[in-house]
């Protein structure tokens, strides 16, 4: 069974993005030759990217114009957009769901013979799947700064969710690259 997981860059105070839309101006703080490295690891591993229909928007508008290995592996890879409002599917290997969350994620999940799901950004549909306890992992690069007001990663409200930490690596930026696993009930 394929494992659903969570990326983010998220600050001090739980913010995954800034006061507006697209703020993401804090990214530059850590990135660096490590977060690229991992970035480009890590994109090696995906088999599938989930987005809600907001991020797939923005994501489709920056990738689809850049270029280089990120990029590559960004247009490449398989995306779905999970929306209740509808989108168009202009990224290349996009598709977009407007049905049931809980039936697409089972029939992805269920895809033995792809490389995992991960979700980047997205953090209402992070929401919806956390509740849905569909989270397999949490991985999240904590940048050192406050911004003191933006959209929290972690929406409140939902239910307890425990995660067991599986890896802790600092980089030379100042950016700690945390990796939580759902624990087991």
């Amino acid at each position: 069974m394929r494992k659903l997981i969570i990326w983010d860059l998220m600050t001090l105070d739980g913010c995954f993005e800034g006061p507006s839309p697209w703020s993401l101006d804090f990214h530059g703080l850590v990135w660096g030759e490590e977060l690229e490295a991992f970035s480009l690891e890590q994109l090696d591993d995906v088999g599938t990217l989930l987005f809600g229909r907001r991020t797939f928007e923005g994501m489709a508008a920056h990738w689809s114009n850049e270029t280089g290995a990120i990029a590559d592996r960004m247009n490449a890879v398989e995306k779905v957009a999970a929306t209740r409002k509808g989108t168009s599917a202009k990224w290349a290997n996009a598709r977009i769901f407007q049905g049931e969350i809980a039936d697409e994620i089972a029939a992805l999940k269920a895809e033995d013979d792809k490389k995992d799901i991960f979700i980047f950004g997205s953090a209402d549909l992070t929401a919806t799947l956390l509740d849905m306890n569909a989270v397999d992992e949490i991985r999240v690069c904590l940048v050192p700064t406050v911004l003191g007001g933006g959209n929290p990663l972690f929406k409140a409200g939902g239910a307890r969710k425990d995660f067991k930490l599986i890896e802790s690596r600092p980089f030379q930026s100042g950016g700690v690259l945390l990796r939580y696993a759902r624990a087991e009930a």
